[in-house]
């Protein structure tokens, strides 16, 4: 029997969490009710408790379900901001366990679920890759402050006005810092740039 707090995911997602994991942990459970409701969630746990998880997999099912129902919009959908490049790179690596995971059951209970496109953007991104990404702008786009900052002063900006979800990882190091300082005045351009309060 799955937990109650896989209610509202798309049973694809349900079953491949459940097979992988067993049952969520607390931040899981109490964050995924909050983040399928549209509030701003912020959580607090320790390391390897599934906070990222928690943040990225509500996010996954929801472009999932809306793949489904043919209403996925093109364009960044979920903007992961971490301070550490590193962070970033482990982040983009370890993303491709749930999406494989996920198609892979996706086929076996006869979805056909479409592969969601990640992307990394940072001081190191080659040139001819940021090309692409805006000829071609990734569902999910994984950068770090000062990146996002670059985005939103350049022409750039235009593959944000999509974006749906905002994942920040590392928050308690970037907040009493000139780096959270900049990276608020981001989010408040974001903000703007996508017309919401939120």
């Amino acid at each position: 029997m799955m937990h109650a707090a896989l209610d509202s995911f798309h049973p694809v997602v349900a079953e491949w969490f459940t097979e992988t994991f067993g049952e969520p942990t607390p931040p899981q459970a109490q964050g995924w009710p909050l983040i399928a409701a549209g509030q701003n969630v912020l959580m607090l746990a320790p390391t390897g408790s599934g906070k990222t998880l928690a943040a990225f997999l509500k996010c996954l099912d929801q472009l999932y379900q809306d793949a489904l129902t043919g209403s996925l919009q093109t364009g960044v959908q979920v903007l992961y901001i971490s301070p550490l490049k590193a962070l970033n790179n482990d982040i983009y690596r370890n993303l491709e366990v749930p999406l494989s995971g996920i198609e892979k059951v996706g086929r076996q209970m006869g979805f056909d679920l479409p592969h969601l496109t990640t992307a990394i953007r940072t001081g190191d991104t080659p040139s001819s890759e940021r090309q692409k990404m805006l000829r071609r702008p990734p569902q999910i786009l994984i950068t770090t402050p000062e990146s996002l900052l670059l985005l939103l002063s350049s022409k750039a900006r235009e593959m944000l006005r999509t974006v749906r979800f905002v994942i920040i990882d590392e928050i308690h190091t970037l907040f009493p810092t000139k780096r959270g300082a900049h990276l608020a005045l981001s989010l408040e351009r974001l903000q703007h740039l996508l017309g919401t309060d939120r």
